[in-house]
């Protein structure tokens, strides 16, 4: 489980393609200072297991390594990376840690492309104080949300601004942009969406109600 809570920008060293799958090789000295094979991290929201033994990870300092299989490549935006690119990390949250977004599994319900960005009001020093980007939303993910509620795009946890039929808006404050690559998307690039798990299990729920006449 994850927060949506961004620690770094991570940088793509080397992708390998293995055939039905893909290794990559990712920078990222915070995520990667504890960490230990077979341990989780988010990269642009999908959850990742590394590879890398112990040793492995003392000769690499701030490196890491993760398989992707064919089906995540095709199904998230991951497999729009390339060497270069940055991405949003984030370690498996802690238990008893508090919770700074809300509850993100790391696995990814749709894509969406941006569709647009629009500058808020500008502050003391004449930059905006923060900025409202738009994106598509699949007709089978409207459903999950609302306005004021959460959603994951690209790892990042948000709250939506406007819910509409198939977009939805989110506000970005300098923070957001400046330390994730929300900041740099540019129009018509894909991101990672995974609606708010709650919103799911509540679905399911209400159901199964329905269907035995509750």
């Amino acid at each position: 489980m994850f927060t949506g809570i961004i620690e770094e920008l991570g940088e793509v060293l080397a992708i390998e393609d293995l055939g039905d799958s893909s290794r990559i090789r990712l920078r990222g000295p915070v995520t990667t200072r504890d960490a230990r094979e077979g341990q989780s991290i988010a990269v642009n929201g999908v959850c990742l297991t590394v590879l890398d033994t112990d040793e492995q990870l003392a000769a690499a300092p701030g490196e890491f390594s993760a398989d992707v299989m064919a089906e995540t490549l095709r199904r998230s935006s991951l497999g729009a990376v390339g060497v270069g690119s940055r991405v949003n990390l984030e370690r498996a949250m802690a238990l008893g840690a508090r919770l700074g977004g809300h509850l993100v599994q790391g696995h990814v319900d749709g894509t969406a492309v941006l569709l647009s960005r629009s500058p808020g009001e500008p502050g003391a020093d004449g930059l905006p104080q923060w900025e409202v980007l738009r994106f598509s939303l699949p007709s089978a993910l409207s459903r999950y949300l609302v306005d004021k509620g959460s959603i994951t795009v690209d790892g990042v946890s948000l709250t939506v601004v406007e819910a509409a039929e198939d977009s939805f808006t989110v506000s970005l404050i300098p923070a957001t942009l400046a330390h994730t690559t929300l900041g740099a998307k540019q129009l018509g690039e894909p991101v990672n969406l995974e609606v708010d798990v709650l919103a799911k299990y509540v679905e399911r729920l209400l159901g199964d109600r329905v269907g035995k006449g509750l």
